[in-house]
């Protein structure tokens, strides 16, 4: 857990062929924080490089900016210019990163941290279209294609695009708990956490004309998560076979209803962790669980900790 009311220095590390989108967002992201965080930007040798539009990106910073970095966030590159071999500049760039320091990248710029051997052992994502590349490349990297980004400590990997949204938001949530998560979520309009995975954006086939969605009984959900919901009642409130409730869930969100139910279990109670002072207990009524020791068992399972370690963590944060 970082220092209360330090500012954190965030450094994005900018490669030739960057993605401008992925490049702005811990600026947008982080800039949002309240002051808790200052970010840089720096390429390998201080010069413009190249993006993926019909434009060079200008910085301000060399390599040497990376040797300060609390945080360095690998923006992503386009496809053709993914390194099968890192480049001895980025090497060196990354070699300047201190051993306490947070790395994070953004879509195709877990590519780099592989070849740099930062991965090797660690689980890990990339965007869903070239993860079979990246398993050829670097079989000693434990990849997941479903979700959106995974914390693997000091180590934090995104899939594509806007899921360095969510990642940078997460880090905010971690850092400073999800008052302030929430408010910087609020101000760049965007969702303080999105629901399932990758599943849900890799190309499947086009459905059927006029198929219903889930989106209205997920909603439905959401507001009695306190109550007992079944598939059979999750599918009777969306008019549709048990078996077809199931597959289109599953299709529109990467999970079955069932561990989706969980998850949002597990998201409302930390969020009553951390801002109410409710038993243990209590929240788990509250949520849905039977029984606090159901809490803490999906708790643990989910994020690791007990509700009680938890607790004191978050709330040390934001009070």
């Amino acid at each position: 857990m970082r220092g209360e009311q330090q500012v954190e220095r965030v450094v994005v590390l900018a490669l030739d062929g960057v993605y401008p989108f992925e490049l702005g967002i811990p600026s947008r992201i982080f800039g949002a924080a309240d002051g808790r965080y200052e970010v840089l930007t720096c390429t390998v040798d201080g010069q413009p490089v190249r993006t993926d539009a019909d434009f060079t990106v200008g910085v301000e910073h060399g390599p040497e900016i990376l040797d300060t970095a609390d945080t360095v966030v690998v923006a992503s590159m386009a496809i053709p210019h993914i390194p099968t071999e890192l480049p001895a500049e980025v090497a060196a760039a990354l070699a300047r990163i201190r051993p306490d320091a947070r790395i994070v990248s953004i879509c195709t710029a877990a590519f780099v941290l592989a070849a740099a051997g930062l991965l090797d052992g660690r689980k890990a994502t990339t965007h869903w279209c070239v993860v079979d590349l990246f398993r050829r490349r670097y079989p000693h990297v434990e990849i997941d294609p479903d979700v959106l980004f995974v914390d693997d400590g000091r180590i934090l990997t995104s899939a594509g695009a806007a899921s360095g949204v969510d990642v940078c938001l997460h880090i905010v949530r971690t850092d400073h708990g999800s008052e302030l998560a929430n408010s910087v979520a609020r101000r760049c309009v965007v969702p303080p956490f999105r629901d399932g995975g990758q599943a849900q954006y890799i190309e499947q086939p086009v459905p059927r004309s006029g198929a219903a969605s889930t989106a209205a009984t997920r909603a439905w959900a959401l507001e009695r998560l306190d109550e007992a919901l079944s598939l059979a009642d999750l599918a009777g409130h969306a008019r549709m076979s048990l078996r077809t409730f199931a597959r289109r869930f599953n299709e529109e969100v990467g999970m079955s209803p069932g561990r989706w139910i969980v998850q949002q279990r597990v998201t409302r109670a930390r969020h009553l962790l951390e801002s109410s002072d409710l038993s243990v207990d209590q929240i788990a009524g509250h949520v849905g669980f039977a029984t606090g020791a159901s809490l803490r068992q999906h708790l643990h399972a989910a994020i690791g900790v007990s509700p009680q370690a938890y607790r004191r963590t978050f709330q040390a944060v934001t009070r």
